[in-house]
């Protein structure tokens, strides 16, 4: 039987082309390479394996962090590193930026106040029911031994020895604190401010229907009740707040148009003294040291309804005049006044419109401290307290050193140095 070489042949060539196909493949794609070491490296390569050990083969190595493995040059340059700005260092001193503000309470504290020795600060603590001294250096000393539990509201007399204690079902006393008396008050009194002499309140006495409410007098310990004006249906409009100079023991407000409206003035002997415009509705009003200018806080259509503070006379003939928007959106009991011509005030970084009306839902922005010249006019932002606090009850010490704050996200009390 004869070969068929043509069948053969063509099977080999196949086979061949076969072969050829496959170590292109190899050649241009699967084949590893290997790097040419440069020039005065000694590195043993026969094409397999890693160099030996301790051996520099000059590859650049990037580490973030840590020490070099031991053999690993250190000089050889690795990719760039990325540019980090350093946070800014929070001063020590209050001078217009980001100031470190110190912690001085663990706990919530309630109704804060400057203490009659101008440096300590007293306040009231609700997991304890115990009021207490709080001193620069943090410590905290009792005002007394008494427990009591619940207080809802608290009303200091100026000289900080006694305090109107309101509680929750409505119960009202009055205790003394340094003679560690207490005198229980009706519980249809409501709203109390002390004289300058702290001898007397004023406050709403609420009776069953419109035509029993006054605004009343009596003297500190409850006794010998007066009425002084009636307040029929004008209860939320009717503010309570004895002037430092014994002239005026409060206000009510009366609508003048959509956004302005009549602030007036009552006095103890039925004076009838002159009335102010304000330029807002829901006033929120606090006294001069001296009793001779209100500073108040309002909104208006005309700031997109968020909260602004004013300056305005109201003694004697003076009453009304000098009505001046200091240029701050924020409300007045974020306010403090160190002397007769200086405001503080935490003044919030941002605000939505509508912030006077929805205060509840919209007083949530971390805030800077602002100081205000009455003499000059002149408001600078003097810190901004490290922490983002949305600061409230703000206290200047009677040395002007420092500046304290409760933060309304954790309820403790801070220190600022101002100088």
């Amino acid at each position: 039987m004869s070969l068929n070489w043509k069948k053969i042949l063509m099977l080999v060539g196949f086979l061949a082309i076969v072969i050829l196909i496959g170590y292109l493949l190899y050649f241009l794609f699967l084949k590893p390479i290997i790097p040419t070491p440069p020039p005065g490296t000694n590195i043993n390569v026969d094409g397999t394996g890693l160099p030996p050990a301790g051996t520099n083969v000059n590859i650049p190595i990037g580490l973030d962090s840590g020490l070099l493995p031991s053999g690993i040059n250190t000089n050889i340059p690795g990719p760039p590193r990325p540019i980090i700005e350093p946070s800014p260092a929070a001063s020590l001193i209050a001078s217009g930026g980001l100031t470190v503000a110190k912690p001085l309470t663990t706990v919530r504290s309630y109704s804060s106040t400057l203490g009659n020795d101008g440096s300590s600060i007293l306040f009231y603590d609700k997991n304890s029911g115990q009021f207490y001294r709080l001193m620069p250096d943090g410590r905290q000393v009792p005002l007394t031994d008494k427990i009591f539990h619940q207080v809802e509201q608290v009303t200091w007399s100026s000289n900080k020895e006694q305090a109107v204690l309101e509680y929750p079902d409505g119960s009202n006393i009055v205790y003394d604190f340094k003679n560690k008396r207490q005198f229980t008050l009706p519980q249809h009194w409501k709203d109390f401010s002390f004289s300058p002499d702290n001898d007397q309140l004023v406050f709403k006495s609420m009776g069953s229907n419109t035509d029993n409410t006054w605004l009343a007098v009596a003297n500190s310990d409850g006794s010998e009740a007066i009425k002084i004006e009636p307040l029929g249906d004008k209860d939320a409009t009717v503010y309570p707040l004895w002037s430092p100079n014994k002239q005026i023991i409060a206000m009510f407000s009366e609508g003048k148009n959509f956004d302005q409206q009549y602030l007036y003035f009552l006095g103890l002997n039925n004076e009838n003294f002159k009335s102010s415009t304000i330029e807002g509705r829901n006033f929120e009003g606090i006294w001069s040291p001296k009793g001779d200018r209100l500073f108040y806080s309002v909104y208006s259509s005309q700031n997109d309804f968020k909260p602004s503070v004013w300056i305005v006379s109201a003694q004697g003939e003076n009453i009304g005049q000098n009505r001046k928007n200091l240029g701050l959106k924020t409300w007045a009991d974020k306010c403090t006044f160190t002397d007769n011509d200086t405001i503080y005030c935490a003044v919030p970084q941002s605000l939505e419109e509508g912030a006077g009306i929805f205060r509840d839902d919209f007083d949530t922005s971390p805030t800077d401290i602002y100081k205000i010249d009455l003499k000059t006019g002149l408001r600078s932002r003097i810190a901004t307290p490290e922490g983002a606090h949305n600061m409230e009850s703000l206290i200047v010490s009677g040395n002007g050193q420092y500046l304290y704050f409760v933060s309304k996200d954790d309820g403790r009390i801070y220190q600022v140095q101002l100088r």
